[in-house]
């Protein structure tokens, strides 16, 4: 009904403004009788329309679109490291416990200041090829319950945030890590469960941490591009180096 009626008024506001430069145009004709000169500038006024198409549309509002989207992704870039410095790393390490494989992971994830785009990428290559073998029972699935029990405000925050729209695979990572969540809250204990349960906390656990491992290593990528001083605290803070510490040595 609102929409009718703002389209209604739309129709009469644009009918009034055609109706007004009728009116003028003839006020112009009756006092100076000189059809001529009106159909030059009318003329004259049509053509500059299509120009004036030309450089609002494609030009100036290309680069305001382009500003804003800059603008927005680097607003949600600062999401992205607030979630990881917050939620994703020490998250990562809770997922290392679970991961029967993580060992071969670790050595190739053993991150250098001097690490090159190429370097990311056949990381990249290698995190798809990866197997993640996921034993629930293998880490501290307590120490994790609690963990994302303590953090479900932090990440219901961050899914109100319209920016992430902007951004399919960190949503995705968000929402799986509130799914393991949910998961895991609803249960009063996570000791004693049957077989079964403990494999669908499994697959629960591999789907986060596939997600986020991925994302993590994205991260990285555009720190060291973009904040250096960043990139070197995630470096030293790594959580697939057993042996990393914040102290720069």
């Amino acid at each position: 009904m609102r929409a009718h009626s703002a389209l209604t008024q739309r129709i009469l506001f644009g009918s009034l403004l055609v109706f007004l430069s009728v009116l003028f145009y003839a006020i112009h004709y009756v006092v100076f009788h000189d059809m001529h000169h009106i159909l030059i500038y009318l003329i004259g006024d049509i053509a500059f329309v299509f120009i004036e198409v030309l450089l609002v549309t494609l030009i100036i509002h290309q680069v305001l679109t382009e500003r804003e989207k800059r603008s927005m992704l680097q607003k949600l870039n600062m999401v992205i490291g607030a979630f990881f410095s917050e939620v994703g790393t020490p998250l990562l390490a809770h997922f290392r416990g679970f991961d029967t494989n993580a060992s071969r992971l670790a050595d190739r994830l053993d991150v250098g200041t001097d690490w090159s785009q190429e370097d990311f990428q056949q990381m990249r290559d290698a995190l798809r090829r990866h197997d993640c073998r996921i034993d629930s029972r293998a880490g501290d699935l307590k120490g994790l319950q609690e963990f994302l029990v303590e953090k479900r405000s932090f990440l219901i925050r961050l899914l109100e945030n319209p920016n992430l729209l902007e951004h399919e695979q960190f949503t995705e990572l968000l929402w799986a890590v509130f799914h393991l969540s949910d998961e895991l809250s609803h249960r009063s204990t996570v000791e004693g469960l049957p077989a079964a349960d403990y494999q669908h906390l499994a697959g629960d656990i591999k789907r986060a941490c596939s997600l986020l491992t991925r994302e993590w290593l994205s991260h990285l990528e555009h720190l060291q591009v973009s904040y250096p001083y960043l990139f070197s605290l995630a470096v030293r803070t790594n959580p697939f180096d057993p042996a990393a510490s914040v102290e720069v040595q």
